[in-house]
């Protein structure tokens, strides 16, 4: 086994934090910063909301190790968790399904605004009585001539205020199950699509998000992804892509804030010396050092399976645990590091703590990962 980086990927890494150390996707210390085009479009100049989409259409065609390294760097490079966030979300989301699933036609006409990040995607699946169980979607889409006509609302949609287009899914056949749900592209520009105020949320605050409502929309067949009646193969694909990468942009933010500590701890000094010299200080950043060391093998593990066209849903789930769990945990170990000042916002550090908590609600709660990983042991 080889866990070494190559230098391709080490030379991506580099770059990809010297371009952003020099960018402008930065949040000031303390400061809410809500959705900006602006800082957007720094990351998309940076290839990072086309990183695994086809070079043919100005993507970066990289395989999903290489778009969770790629990840990881902007998570370490950028502070602004919830940019890291969004550009994930538009690329993993609704970009991969779209690359996987759409047609000739669709492809053409949305996968070079996604990947230059001209255009922004935002994945509508969530409703207010269908979250972990897509089994009950109330949404739906019916068949009219060369269009399907879609009625209902997305309770939760990343992107959504910012979105130029939609990926949702909606029920095509009332009595199938799961084999009755479609998946579509829905630009927002289509008559109908009606998005609702931006949420106010705990974190990730630069990630709007709100409700979608399709009032009657007619979305052309040609943007419908995969066949009739595919939709929850669509998402299960488009969701294995985004816990194998989304949850690395954490692993950067981690990496950053492990070495804010190791720097407050050395420099902070109490009754006499360095608090870094205290083992119940030593021991905590030790503590945090071990839970993203665990968590990055099993990301990594998850991404590589992926890329060699293994979908192991056993591994997905035990890095998307290990991951925001840690996320969560190291977080909030760091505000104990800095004591008072960790509890300010004009420090910078309790942001994080917010930012994580979604990790463990979305993209499939932990309580629902722990499931699958309990049904791969047989139980």
């Amino acid at each position: 086994m080889d866990f070494d980086l190559t230098e391709r990927q080490r030379k991506r890494h580099e770059e990809l934090l010297t371009a952003l150390a020099e960018g402008t996707t930065e949040r000031p210390p303390g400061a809410e910063r809500p959705y900006d085009r602006e800082r957007w479009s720094a990351a998309a100049g940076l290839g990072l909301t086309g990183l695994c989409l086809p070079g043919e259409y100005g993507g970066g065609d990289l395989d999903a190790l290489d778009t969770a390294l790629s990840l990881e760097s902007f998570g370490e490079g950028c502070s602004d968790t919830g940019l890291v966030f969004a550009v994930s979300a538009h690329l993993l989301a609704c970009g991969v399904p779209i690359r996987d699933f759409g047609g000739e036609a669709a492809r053409a006409e949305l996968l070079p605004g996604l990947a230059s990040g001209a255009l922004i995607a935002a994945n509508a699946m969530t409703e207010d009585g269908a979250g972990s169980d897509l089994g009950t979607l109330s949404v739906t889409a019916e068949r009219d001539g060369d269009r399907y006509v879609l009625h209902g609302e997305k309770s939760f949609a990343s992107n959504a205020p910012a979105a130029d287009v939609f990926v949702t899914y909606a029920v095509t056949d009332p009595g199938g199950g799961y084999l009755g749900i479609s998946a579509f592209a829905v630009p927002r520009e289509l008559p109908g699509v009606q998005v609702g105020e931006t949420f106010d949320k705990m974190g990730l605050s630069s990630c709007p998000a709100a409700r979608v409502r399709f009032d009657g929309v007619s979305v052309p067949v040609r943007l419908l992804l995969g066949h009739e009646g595919q939709g929850s193969a669509v998402f299960t694909h488009s969701m294995a892509w985004e816990r194998s990468c989304l949850f690395a942009g954490y692993l950067g933010m981690m990496n950053r804030q492990l070495r804010l500590c190791v720097q407050h701890a050395s420099e902070r000094r109490q009754f006499g010396k360095a608090i870094g010299s205290y083992q119940a200080v030593s021991h905590r950043i030790a503590g945090m050092k071990q839970r993203l060391e665990g968590a990055r093998l099993l990301q990594y593990h998850a991404a590589w399976l992926l890329s060699q066209g293994r979908t192991d849903n056993g591994a997905i789930a035990l890095a998307k645990v290990a991951v925001s769990d840690a996320a969560v945990a190291n977080s909030l170990d760091a505000i104990q590091l800095f004591g008072g000042s960790g509890y300010l916002r004009e420090t910078g550090v309790e942001v994080d703590l917010r930012d994580a908590v979604p990790a463990v609600i979305f993209s499939g709660t932990t309580d629902i990962q722990r499931e699958l990983i309990a049904r791969g042991l047989g139980l």
